[in-house]
């Protein structure tokens, strides 16, 4: 950061927050109003402070590469000639004569998720003249923009948990904080939003269904391009919640019983080839390769961390067959969840992750044991969007566990499963606390 980003930056702030509080009388209520800057605030608070911390507490990191060492080029070339900033932006992986000088030069040119990053920043950079804390405020735009709008989604469903559900989205310090800079994680999550909002739009709200099939192909392309690994597990929870609301609305109990085992074995059936179509065309991720991309992705990150002192952690020793990863399931998850330990904690960083990790256990604790007292389990297995929540948040928090084997890089990937895994929290305590029967899927029109 330099003294470009003074200038720079307030400027698009002053423009950020006027487009803000239009955009807020035409798609808030006298209820959500209230969480919509607020939201908005503290992710471009979470993307200058991250940059900050970068540079003057880690020296360097990937948020600084993708802009030192990546957009820079591009921003160069665009500079030199427009043909050659957009061949640059558009490339995948390939060389050519024009554009080489530009293209040896970014460290992520052959590393292609990494280099969406780098083109997503170049974008913004004709935006922001390559100001740092100019772009990073725009991807903390851009990722606010799809929480919003999976807000608005959960709160037409929801419409009495207002504040538990902006909590659950805005609020969440590692949330707010790891998404909402330059990184893969801010572009994911706010594609995560967006295609939330758009699967229900289409489904769920039966409407818009032309403009929120672009959004949704738009969504998915960008998480398949970066993470595939959240479609792999997204696409089959998206799957359960449109059988379940479907399944919900059949008033017939005795159809309802008939329709039921139909609906799982369909259900398990799309979300194999599902899961086996995405990752057609990624070898990596293909469900013959799964377990020896978790396999080689846990070694590599394993031995980085040891390398560098880091925070490492481990599951004990096991295979990576079928039969080993389903024995270390439980373990991977709670690793996830729960940790890192306040013990473990190795830096002010790793500390307050901790202290957010334990939190979450005593939440977690108090939710599901209240609905166990109340007897109110059955209920929740009936709930859609608890299902939903939990399918996407189990299943991630599998995945990730298992193959990360770090805590810096796991605070990290484990944010696009805390929103919704503290909606389905929210959602079991006020299970709790109502004496009659929740409704599972409500809207406000």
């Amino acid at each position: 950061m330099n003294l470009q980003d003074l200038i720079v930056t307030p400027i698009l702030l002053v423009l950020v927050y006027l487009l803000a509080m239009i955009l807020r009388n035409r798609i808030t209520n006298g209820v959500n109003r209230k969480y919509f800057i607020p939201g908005l605030t503290l992710k471009i608070i979470g993307a200058i402070s991250l940059g900050l911390i970068y540079q003057f507490y880690y020296k360097g990191g990937d948020t600084l590469n993708y802009f030192d060492r990546g957009s820079k080029y591009i921003w160069e070339a665009f500079r030199d000639s427009p043909v050659k900033g957009l061949q640059l932006m558009f490339a995948n992986g390939e060389y050519n004569p024009e554009t080489f000088q530009y293209a040896s030069e970014i460290i992520y040119y052959n590393d292609l998720p990494s280099y969406f990053v780098v083109r997503v920043a170049s974008f913004f950079d004709l935006l922001t003249f390559h100001t740092y804390s100019a772009t990073a405020v725009l991807f903390a735009v851009f990722s606010f923009s799809g929480l919003w709008a999976m807000y608005t989604v959960f709160y037409r469903m929801l419409p009495k948990m207002h504040l538990q559900l902006a909590i659950a989205i805005f609020f969440i310090r590692s949330v707010f904080f790891w998404g909402s800079g330059i990184l893969k994680d801010t572009i994911t999550l706010g594609a995560m939003g967006w295609g939330i909002y758009a699967f229900a739009e289409i489904f769920m709200f039966k409407r818009n269904f032309l403009l929120g099939t672009v959004i949704l192909l738009l969504s998915l392309f960008m998480i398949y391009e970066i993470k595939i690994y959240i479609l792999l597990c997204l696409v089959p929870a998206l799957m359960i919640w449109f059988y379940l609301s479907t399944l919900g609305k059949v008033k017939n109990l005795v159809l309802k019983t008939m329709i039921l085992p139909f609906t799982i074995v369909l259900l398990f059936i799309g979300g194999y080839y599902s899961v086996k179509l995405i990752g057609q065309e990624n070898r990596r991720y293909n469900l013959e390769k799964l377990s020896y991309t978790a396999e080689s992705t846990a070694r590599w990150l394993s031995y980085v961390s040891e390398r560098e002192e880091g925070s490492g952690y481990t599951l004990g020793d096991f295979d990576y067959s079928p039969a080993g990863i389903m024995r270390k399931t439980p373990a991977a998850i709670w690793v996830t969840l729960f940790r890192p330990y306040l013990w473990e904690a190795k830096n002010l960083v790793m500390f307050l992750s901790a202290i957010e990790s334990f939190l979450l256990l005593i939440f977690t604790l108090f939710a599901v044991g209240r609905v166990i007292i109340k007897r109110r389990i059955i209920e929740l297995i009936s709930n859609p969007i608890v299902v939903f929540c939990l399918v996407f948040s189990i299943t991630f928090a599998f995945a990730i566990g298992l193959s990360t084997y770090n805590f810096g890089t796991l605070v990290r990937y484990k944010i696009p499963m805390l929103p919704l895994y503290m909606i389905a929290m929210f959602i079991l305590l006020s299970y709790s606390k109502r004496p009659r029967k929740f409704v599972a899927f409500t809207s406000k029109e």
